[in-house]
């Protein structure tokens, strides 16, 4: 067990025997910091983990206080899904269409969306620094950094490598536009029409989209909305089709919200080597974690340089940006090629703000608050599931990130659900957009990444009354 989770732990048992009471006031993170002998940080963590389990709430300006009653939460999902290991032809484009349509109107409160609440974001600071580097750029570096990226920023990018224990070096990096360009970049190295790649069951509705438009064969193979993917099914997959690529996200995976702990990933990476199976691994939610420190990606474990590690901006930082990049591994050459043959280059602009803003304005401080932000939204959106969905309602309970998966009770329709909750000025996200195969029929993705305010809360009734019809 971790320091905070250790801390929080003791504070867990404190509120239940009674000895801290609803309406308790918190020491401080200073206090608290001293008595333990912890930093600062790890209290943050410990507070931010009770207050995801509804068991504390943060009051602007004020501190923490023990929540006003004990949430009774929702059970989580069972474990890993079991879909079938065939392979999968898709037919994706229209349903995802249909999704995003609804997301873009601000009048529709976005549990559908795909990103968090765009006032998360630093942007005014942004702004600024892109008009300053538009002022201050050398006409030469619009030739210099062309296919690879800007120089600093990929020295930014690989300093944070650095700081998670990974030595990539910034010439194995290219900036693309976007975490989706990597992702494709590296499809289309590995890949050609035809070739069968494994992806999670459910798995992101994008990835199955690429693999669509590429002519390529979805395989899903089981995932539980804890640990990930389930490797005994993943090796059976790879003795019998060969697949020609995995991809997966490791991390808070998009919509199950999993991670994977880092012996699985560790077994992950030495399976896929056996099998000199590339891993295309989506890492755009890895920052937004809850825990004491970043969770390890797949990428820190390959010695063979068969992890293509993708990871962005736009979840983080700079939603509107499309600044992301891939660390290629093996792959750099031939993906660095790919980029030069499609689009070339990615705005350098974008490119020379951020690298700047990495440099001097606070990277990590943001970070913290967005976390703490999403972690108190996930508590208060968990507890409201409990109150207002239909009895047997599971939801997942993610260390990170910003998505819910709810498993509503049988015969749920989510697909129609999701046409009532737009009626009623709501998306969702229906689980079938995120199976090649249209399962999980009773499923939806949520997001919590929104403000928390009574019409967020109200919108939630009524999505639970609709689930519940």
């Amino acid at each position: 067990m971790n320091r905070y989770e250790s801390l929080a732990a003791d504070l867990a048992e404190s509120i239940r025997t009674g000895l801290l009471r609803p309406g308790d006031r918190l020491p401080s993170v200073r206090q608290t910091s001293a008595s333990r002998g912890v930093s600062p940080s790890t209290v943050f963590q410990a507070y931010y983990l009770l207050e995801a389990r509804g068991l504390i709430r943060a009051r602007e300006r004020s501190g923490y206080y023990v929540a006003a009653r004990v949430a009774r939460l929702p059970p989580e999902p069972d474990a890993a899904s079991q879909p079938n290991e065939d392979t999968v032809l898709l037919d994706m484009s229209d349903r995802v269409f249909d999704l995003l349509g609804s997301t873009m109107d601000r009048e529709v409160v976005p549990f559908g969306s795909a990103f968090p609440d765009p006032l998360l974001f630093p942007l005014e600071r942004l702004a600024r620094l892109v008009a300053a580097s538009v002022q201050r750029l050398d006409p030469w570096s619009t030739v210099d950094s062309l296919t690879p990226g800007h120089a600093p920023l990929r020295r930014q990018i690989a300093l944070r490598y650095l700081v998670d224990g990974l030595q990539v070096h910034p010439d194995e990096i290219v900036i693309t536009n976007g975490a989706l360009e990597a992702l494709n970049l590296c499809l289309a190295t590995v890949t050609r029409p035809g070739d069968a790649v494994v992806v999670e069951s459910p798995t992101f509705y994008a990835a199955l989209q690429s693999l669509e438009r590429n002519g390529l064969r979805a395989i899903e193979v089981p995932t539980s909305p804890r640990e990930g993917i389930d490797l005994g099914a993943l090796e059976r997959v790879l003795a019998r089709h060969a697949p020609k690529a995995c991809w997966l996200m490791t991390n808070f995976q998009n919509p199950l919200g999993s991670l994977m702990p880092e012996a699985k990933k560790r077994e992950l990476v030495e399976l896929l080597a056996r099998h000199e199976v590339p891993l295309i691994e989506d890492d755009v939610y890895g920052e937004l974690y809850f825990g004491n420190q970043r969770p390890a990606p797949a990428k820190a474990f390959d010695r063979k340089g068969l992890v293509l590690h993708c990871s962005s901006f736009s979840k983080c930082l700079a939603p509107g940006f499309r600044i992301g990049w891939v660390a290629p591994g093996r792959y750099a050459q031939a993906v660095a090629r790919h980029k030069l043959s499609t689009t070339l280059t990615t705005a350098a602009p974008m490119q020379a703000a951020l690298a700047t803003y990495l440099e001097k304005a606070g990277y990590d401080r943001h970070l913290r608050r967005m976390r703490q932000a999403l972690a108190s939204r996930q508590g208060a959106f968990i507890e409201a599931i409990a109150k207002h969905f239909p009895p047997g309602t599971r939801a997942t309970r993610p260390a990170g990130g910003y998505f819910l998966w709810v498993e509503l009770p049988a015969p749920a329709d989510a697909p129609a659900i999701h046409q009532h909750a737009l009626s009623h000025g709501i998306s969702v996200a229906p689980g079938p957009m995120f199976s090649a195969s249209q399962a999980y029929a009773n499923c939806l993705r949520l997001n919590y990444g929104y403000a928390w305010d009574a019409r967020t809360e109200a919108a939630l009734a009524t999505l639970g009354r609709l689930a519940g019809t």
